[in-house]
């Protein structure tokens, strides 16, 4: 008789990225990285997996499309958790272990565009792959970074470090939580959706360029991360939204220089990219000099924008991007705008002269805008 398990998993953000490994097998990084657990009411895989002994061959399916069981990572982070299991002695049916599976995922956000879902469906898998052999207790960060790196940091919630590690075999490779999302309330986020096509470059394929023709890598590595690893461990900890904002800025155009000093380069942003770049810039100059930083910008290898910024700031800058990014005529107010619904009383009570300081860009330059909170980890919700 067959037995199946659902689970979800969330989308992190990188505010210090990883980009480059040591080693490409176990998927091993040259620097630590800090993300953000992203809501799963928003953003999040959803993955089924049904295991049977009348199932004659594995299958994977995404969004609905039969993707390729014997893919080497796919395989890894399964004999893996096998593995796991069968020394736990904890799952509830031994002979389960070596039955074949049916795996179900889907994302309800766009898919390899820069939107961080091979961590969320890599994390995903291996969360319910554990759960449905009785071991979601276990530590699963090492098994989930060697289907995708930043996986790992995908099984906790809130603020996360990767710490890069220093064994050969990556046993300390592992990621660790640095505070609950409860730690910051008043954290939001801002997605900026400019593009849901497929990325050109692939994240594997420039970070391996990266690392074999870039000097700024070295120099970002060895010298730069280790300093913001630090300064963004006590801003998370001390709530310091000025450090924790120039530091996400300073590291993400970071980030997209090495991948200009690459070659051939990789071009993951775009024009539209560079505008909300300049449009961030502005809100943070109006606030005069030396005010603290009043929203952050982040890209991924992609040209969506995450922008980080506080409750009490939220209704300006959505009244700011709503006016710089008008909808069309082609999209209803509710396919622009998800996620957390609008106060539409405090966004229309922004002023008009600080709109007006703002140039306005073609309606639909953005697909749609998620608004959305610091969340938790996987869980079970079948």
């Amino acid at each position: 008789m067959s037995t199946s398990v659902t689970c979800i998993a969330p989308v992190n953000i990188a505010i210090i990225k990883y980009w480059g490994k040591r080693d490409d097998d176990l998927i091993l990084p040259i620097n630590d990285s800090i993300s953000v657990t992203l809501s799963t009411d928003h953003l999040r895989t959803k993955t089924t997996i049904t295991a049977g002994p009348e199932i004659v061959k594995s299958v994977l399916r995404l969004n609905g499309v039969e993707e390729s069981f014997d893919n080497p990572r796919i395989q890894r982070c399964l004999q893996e958790v096998r593995k796991k299991a069968k020394a736990s002695g904890k799952c509830p049916n031994p002979a389960m272990l070596e039955w074949n599976i049916h795996v179900e995922s889907e994302n309800n956000f766009p898919t390899a565009a820069g939107l961080a879902s091979s961590a969320a469906g890599y994390a995903c898998f291996v969360y319910t792959l554990a759960t449905l052999y009785g071991i979601e207790s276990e530590e699963l960060s090492g098994i989930a970074r060697m289907g995708s790196g930043s996986a790992c940091r995908s099984l906790h919630s809130g603020y996360v470090q990767w710490v890069r590690g220093e064994l050969a075999d990556g046993s300390d490779s592992l990621a660790v939580q640095l505070a609950p999302a409860s730690a910051w309330p008043d954290m939001h986020v801002l997605i900026l959706v400019v593009s849901d096509r497929k990325k050109a470059t692939a994240s594997t394929q420039g970070m391996a360029t990266s690392v074999k023709t870039s000097d700024l890598l070295k120099h970002r590595a060895s010298v730069c991360v280790p300093q913001r690893v630090e300064l963004v461990q006590k801003a998370i900890a001390e709530r310091d939204f000025d450090t924790f904002g120039r530091i996400a800025m300073k590291d993400s155009n970071q980030f997209h220089a090495i991948c200009l000093d690459t070659f051939p380069p990789c071009f993951y942003m775009n024009d539209v990219s560079r505008s909300i770049i300049r449009m961030v810039d502005q809100i943070n100059k109006l606030a005069g000099d030396g005010a603290p930083v009043k929203v952050a910008y982040s890209f991924d290898a992609g040209p969506n924008a995450c922008l980080f910024l506080l409750e009490k700031d939220v209704a300006e800058v959505l009244a700011i991007v709503r006016h710089v990014y008008p909808c069309g005529n082609e999209c209803t107010t509710e396919e622009y705008y998800k996620g957390i619904p609008n106060d539409e009383s405090a966004i229309e009570a922004v002023p008009q002269t600080l709109l007006e300081s703002f140039t306005v860009e073609e309606p639909n330059m953005l697909r749609y805008i998620i608004h959305t909170k610091v969340g938790d980890g996987p869980k079970r919700v079948d």
